[in-house]
């Protein structure tokens, strides 16, 4: 186990709490104080430490992740120093300081996520996703790794359906899975050019496409104004208005401000 530094101001309690808000999540697991995910076959394990987290295993192929999981490129610093000039927003800010949006590891394993949280509460996505990974991941200690694209894409609608997948989420799945589209090459095109070339796949609209951005991406402008608990939380500060055209309002922290809006909905 060793120490890995992690800029501040930094909380994993808040930064995870995601992970247990909507049930256990398997490829995810929070137990005992404690983040495990599978990488390449083994566990890796992660928890609070004086200025960071102890990571065991930490070498070249966990830290990546463990950077990703924690937010590490955010700039919370600046973040905070904008927002306090945001009346409304600033004590949202300081309530929630630390906490560092997480990004997900894979892209393939983000969007079928997101797939999963199309128009059901974010409950029954977890459930419906843990089938998934249960069915056909493979599991390392306590956590399951999320299956490959090439796995899902061997894999029938039917299977999906039986899982608890609606007829047109399992077709969506599929054919990502098997679609040609290069998930790793989209972090060096544009936000248009990523939200084009995802929205090009049947079943991947602009709900999808701004998470992606978000939270897989990390890009400092994505702002899902089409999410209905963003709405809500936008609303609730600036009364009845236009979301998508509020977010010009958070220039250039529309992503760190979506985030931070939906924390207050978390169970930390």
């Amino acid at each position: 186990m060793a120490l890995l530094p992690v800029p501040q101001p930094f909380s994993l309690e808040l930064t995870t709490a995601r992970f247990r808000a909507f049930g256990l999540d398997r490829a995810t697991v929070w137990e005992d104080g404690a983040l495990y995910r599978a990488v390449q076959g083994r566990e890796l394990r992660l928890s609070a430490a004086d200025g960071g987290v102890e990571v065991d295993p930490l070498d070249a192929e966990t830290e990546p992740v463990v950077r990703r999981l924690l937010g590490f490129d955010f700039d919370l610093v600046a973040f905070s120093a904008w927002a306090a000039g945001e009346k409304l927003l600033a004590p949202l800010v300081v309530r929630f300081a630390g906490y560092r949006p997480t990004l997900a590891p894979q892209p393939f394993e983000m969007l079928v996520g997101a797939i999963t949280a199309q128009q059901v509460s974010l409950f029954s996505a977890v459930a419906i996703r843990n089938r998934l990974v249960e069915q056909f991941g493979e599991q390392v200690g306590r956590v399951w790794a999320f299956p490959p694209r090439e796995r899902l894409a061997a894999v029938s609608e039917d299977e999906l359906f039986s899982l608890g997948f609606s007829r047109r989420k399992a077709e969506y799945v599929v054919g990502l899975a098997r679609s040609d589209l290069d998930l790793e090459g989209l972090a060096l095109l544009p936000d248009d050019e990523v939200k084009a070339q995802l929205t090009s796949l049947r079943g991947l609209g602009e709900w999808t496409a701004d998470w992606f951005l978000a939270r897989y991406l990390g890009r400092s402008r994505a702002w899902p104004a089409g999410d209905l608990a963003l709405r809500k939380a936008v609303r609730g500060l600036y009364g009845d208005v236009d979301v998508r055209a509020t977010g010009a309002r958070f220039e250039p922290f529309q992503n760190l401000t979506a985030h931070y809006l939906l924390a207050q909905y978390l169970t930390v």
